[in-house]
């Protein structure tokens, strides 16, 4: 790709006045992306001394400062790899009408990371599939990203590191790194250009400019920034949203029914549980140091029936651990800047970092769910939610989450008592709303989401356990022990 990289042509053109027009253009859209609520996202990537930071400056000038941020991606530090790689990224994502503007960005993890930072061949295979991943699922979600690779020879380049070098005011710039990269630039440009090879494509096209000449650089720059948001803007997709991949392989696997849940005789007396309570909490208490010890991440996700017991088995859980190694985190509707993102965003902030635990009441399940039901996003936003749920759950996995699914399963009459008591209790009239008896009568449609949901979304590592929970104590219990047990395991590997 890199040999096709936009060249001026016509060396004799003044490109002045069509970049000032072309900038002043971009002011104005900004106005229009507000109005639209289209997220953007501008990455710039390039050779250094290629000129990304002048671009940017350039770009900025005529942009509201309220609704646009810049980012310079650094290596990642210490504490930043103690989270999956591509967490970082996703907290940097803008909300609806807004840009976000990237000097360098995650693709800082694959070409200098595979020269630079020793990575596998299939570490290096594992990186790409993850940002090629994250690039659509944001696509397929309504945002434009804008990708530009800033291309010099070998000759330019060392040229332009003369130059830094013979102002004090900027010799600094030129690093002992970009010394040994211009060396190398042969190898570094076979990387770059299989990089580029493969991540690029119709919903993310790389936009590979020579920047030998800077005037037409930054023509070039804001004539491919004006005219990607005006289509984008303008495109029908916007008003009819389509699939972004040519084909979406169903992930549907048939046979599991919640009417198959033996509900029957599970069940533990007072005394029986007691004991076992405080058996499970010391054993999980002693595997929660070796999580720690290990740096094991783990995710719990609870997920189940109002009145299911949810709240009380994350509070007997939580109990066990070592309140600095943990968070419990409450899932409810989106805050408004949670709403302007992917959904997904709010999740990827609250994973937890090696050694640590976190529990979430309620999960990125309520997309397939409550979403769906009640009719809150497009239907066929609903469809590649559990794709990209696989893929948030595998992307978890693969990084060493721990990640344990508990469904909390009750008949249609428990809950009914549970209700009752609610409303009659004084002390627990706050938990039942009119929103709950309204999902009740919406029982039958829910049983149906969630039987696909579980059919579809459970494998080998992120299984769902079906958590018989008629009987509170028996429930306690059995999650404490099934949470217990999964780590026990992973300490083993």
């Amino acid at each position: 790709m890199l040999e096709k990289a936009i060249k001026n042509n016509n060396k004799s053109f003044d490109y002045r006045d069509m970049t000032v027009q072309l900038q002043q253009d971009l002011g104005t859209i900004q106005h229009q992306i507000m109005d639209a609520g289209l997220p953007v996202i501008i990455l710039l990537e390039g050779w250094g001394a290629s000129g990304k930071g002048q671009l940017i400056a350039d770009m900025i000038k005529m942009l509201d400062p309220r609704f646009f941020s810049v980012y310079s991606t650094l290596p990642a530090t210490d504490a930043e790899k103690r989270y999956p790689l591509m967490k970082r990224f996703w907290e940097k994502i803008p909300e609806k009408g807004k840009i976000t503007v990237l000097d360098r960005s995650w693709y800082q993890e694959l070409a200098i990371a595979r020269l630079e930072q020793d990575i596998s061949e299939s570490e290096y295979k594992k990186r790409l599939a993850k940002v090629n991943t994250f690039e659509r699922q944001l696509t397929d979600d309504g945002y434009l990203i804008i990708k530009f690779f800033l291309h010099i020879s070998k000759g330019e380049q060392k040229r332009r590191f003369l130059k830094l070098r013979e102002d004090d005011a900027t010799k600094w710039r030129v690093t002992d790194r970009d010394k040994k990269r211009n060396k190398n630039y042969d190898s570094y440009y076979k990387q770059f250009d299989h990089m580029l090879e493969k991540t690029d494509f119709p919903y993310a096209h790389w936009k590979v400019i020579d920047t030998s000449d800077r005037k037409f650089t930054r023509f070039q720059m804001f004539n491919i920034l004006v005219s990607q948001i005006n289509n984008s803007l303008n495109s029908e997709r916007r008003k009819t949203p389509v699939l972004q991949t040519a084909e979406i392989v169903s992930l549907d696997k048939p046979g599991f029914k919640l009417a198959s849940v033996d509900l029957k005789d599970k069940v533990l007396t007072r005394d029986k549980y007691e004991q076992k309570l405080k058996k499970l909490q010391k054993e999980l208490s002693r595997l929660h140091s070796l999580i720690y010890k290990h740096k094991v991440p783990v995710v719990v996700a609870f997920e189940g029936w109002d009145a299911a017991g949810k709240g009380g088995a994350v509070k007997r859980l939580a109990s066990s651990l070592d309140p600095r190694g943990y968070e419990a985190v409450p899932i409810a509707a989106p805050l408004p800047p949670e709403k302007n993102r992917h959904y997904l965003y709010r999740f990827w902030q609250k994973l937890p970092k090696t050694g640590h635990i976190t529990i979430f009441d309620r999960t990125w399940y309520g997309r397939v769910m409550v979403e769906a039901v009640e009719h809150l996003t497009d239907p066929h936003r609903i469809d590649q939610a559990y794709r990209e749920i696989v893929e948030f759950e595998s992307e978890l996995v693969d990084s060493g989450v721990l990640l344990i699914k508990f469904w909390l399963q009750i008949d249609k009459e428990t809950q009914l008592l549970r209700f009752n008591e609610r409303e009659q209790n004084p002390l627990k009239k706050w938990k039942i709303t009119d929103e709950d008896w309204r999902n009740r009568e919406k029982w039958d449609t829910y049983e149906g989401y969630i039987e696909k949901m579980i059919s579809t979304t459970s494998f080998s590592e992120s299984k769902w356990n079906i958590i018989e929970a008629n009987d509170k104590l028996y429930a306690r219990t059995k999650i404490i022990k099934t949470v217990a047990d999964e780590l026990e395991k992973a300490i083993r590997k």
